[in-house]
């Protein structure tokens, strides 16, 4: 059993990890609808991949810093609410990429492993690769964290101390969208925003920094993860769903925690 699941703890540990600080992020931008637009943007890419005859996961980052990117751009309009444009580019990105998936007649897609992960599929190579962008993405943030954070906190106030407000703010949208395009291997498509969400969302009600809350998201990622796959492995569920589930519960203990100030 040990052996067969260090290839997907570590490929979950290394999404836990990352998905901690940007987590983060996201509960305090009240980003999760972005989150949820790439992810969903990230089928149209795997079907371009599956097109033009190149590697699946190349195709979906390429897909997702592009969004990100357009995203960004349409967020500067002013004729509709952000949340409507988001709602708008998420399900329409999602049924172009089904619908692009069903014409290609000759190439055979786990449409389901897609959509909810396959965790458990990952091979060495998958788990490198993983960890390589895990750990780029990590030291961008360290290096960047404070101009992060005061733009988090205040845009007004971090423009007057000469922080870029739109390099910084398009720096966390490409770090989100590389964060997803790897995700989609453990908990797919349709589940990646609530493994940023949730443990974030938990880690809030016990620290007191930023930090702390960081730090705190990611491992409550990585026992997720771990719990996630022993829920899989013993009553042999879904492995993406199972890791969201054990997230679950865990804020639910959180809930019943005192909440710190």
């Amino acid at each position: 059993m040990i052996e067969l699941l260090l290839a997907p703890l570590a490929a979950g540990l290394a999404v836990a990890v990352v998905a901690g600080p940007m987590g983060s992020f996201v509960v305090w931008r009240r980003m999760a609808f972005f989150g949820d637009t790439l992810a969903h943007g990230a089928l149209l890419g795997a079907a371009f991949g599956l097109a033009v005859g190149i590697s699946l996961y190349p195709a979906v980052v390429l897909c997702c810093l592009i969004l990100a990117l357009t995203l960004v751009a349409l967020q500067q309009q002013q004729h509709l609410a952000g949340d409507t444009l988001l709602g708008i580019v998420a399900h329409t990105t999602l049924a172009l990429g089904i619908i692009a998936v069903s014409l290609l007649p000759t190439v055979q897609v786990d449409l389901f492993g897609f959509l909810f992960g396959d965790l458990l599929a990952v091979s060495g190579r998958d788990v490198a690769w993983l960890w390589g962008g895990t750990l780029f993405i990590l030291l961008l943030t360290a290096l960047n964290w404070r101009r992060l954070l005061s733009i988090t906190v205040n845009e007004e106030l971090a423009r007057i101390e000469g922080i870029n407000i739109t390099a910084t703010r398009t720096l966390l949208m490409l770090m989100l969208a590389l964060l997803i395009a790897g995700a989609i291997r453990t908990v797919g498509v349709l589940l990646i925003t609530s493994l940023l969400i949730i443990p974030a969302a938990s880690a809030r009600r016990l620290v007191r920094t930023p930090v702390q809350m960081a730090v705190l998201a990611s491992l409550l990622g990585a026992v997720s993860v771990f719990g996630g796959l022993l829920l899989s492995w013993y009553a042999d569920t879904p492995v993406g769903p199972s890791i969201v589930v054990s997230a679950a519960a865990l804020f639910v203990i959180t809930l019943l925690l005192p909440k710190r100030r």
